[in-house]
């Protein structure tokens, strides 16, 4: 039996770095705007249910995610108050009962569903949490993780 999964798609900040009048996500990126890559990298990653929390825009960020063959339900975060709270604003999704519930932001476009299916095995391999990184000689402006070996 396959797991089932959520995605909770992060895209409820203020775009303030951007320094635009909408939300980051709705940017065009290769033609379509940012939030349709990412929904698209998840749903070839073999995931059907999303959990898209919005702030900023959120009926055109919703529009903008909505991909066929994809169950996109919106949830508002109110308040901008860190990435927990925004995982908090889909506690109702998350509630639901999946196997698996995958957080991913809604500004990475070049998001490939590689590291989403990577994570889903390791999920399904019996680590009860996997978090996706990445080495960078230039770490300005990405959260860090340090790591012990």
């Amino acid at each position: 039996m396959e797991r089932t999964c959520l995605a909770v798609i992060l895209a409820a900040g203020d775009s303030t770095r951007m320094k635009s009048s909408k939300s980051k996500v709705l940017h065009p990126v290769a033609g379509r705007p940012m939030i349709a890559h990412v929904v698209e990298a998840v749903a070839s990653a073999g995931i059907s249910s999303v959990a898209l929390v919005v702030g900023r825009d959120a009926e055109e960020v919703a529009k903008a995610a909505t991909i066929n063959g994809v169950g996109v339900e919106s949830y508002l975060q109110k308040e901008r108050l860190g990435t927990g709270h925004a995982v908090l604003a889909a506690r109702e999704a998350i509630a639901k009962g999946y196997d698996d519930i995958l957080v991913t932001y809604g500004d990475v476009p070049l998001q490939t569903d590689g590291p989403l299916k990577a994570a889903r095995q390791g999920l399904a391999d019996g680590s009860d949490v996997v978090v996706i990184g990445f080495h960078t000689d230039r770490p300005t402006g990405y959260g860090h993780l340090l790591v012990k070996d």
